[in-house]
């Protein structure tokens, strides 16, 4: 299989879920919720990255650091419908969340850092 036309099936399947996930949260909710909790994208980059490498022990070490960057992700979905909630803007909420989360990973990355040394 051609890297170009096998980029273009990871692109297309990827996408596709996203579209799903986002047309089903038009009228369930948490289902979408549940679609979107499920760890898809990080599951799929394991299938990639398996068929392209073989390498068990990189996927091992890309699913421990998987794990450990969840705490600072669950910022944003504790951010966001604060913000949407006190101000309305859909924009301004998601810039906001998506800087505090931003800062959560930086802090987070500091703090292993000093744990790992």
């Amino acid at each position: 299989m051609s890297t170009v036309f096998y980029s273009v099936i990871k692109i297309l399947i990827t996408a596709v879920l996203v579209f799903l996930i986002s047309e089903i949260a038009k009228r369930y909710s948490l289902v979408a919720g549940v679609l979107a909790s499920l760890p898809l994208i990080s599951i799929l980059a394991m299938i990639w990255l398996y068929i392209e490498k073989r390498d068990t022990e990189l996927i091992s070490t890309l699913s421990h650091d998987i794990f450990l960057m969840v705490i600072p992700s669950l910022v944003f979905f504790i951010a966001m419908p604060i913000f949407l909630r006190w101000m309305k803007n859909f924009y301004f909420s998601l810039l906001i969340s998506g800087l505090l989360t931003s800062g959560a990973y930086a802090l987070w990355l500091l703090l292993l850092k000093r744990i790992r040394k």
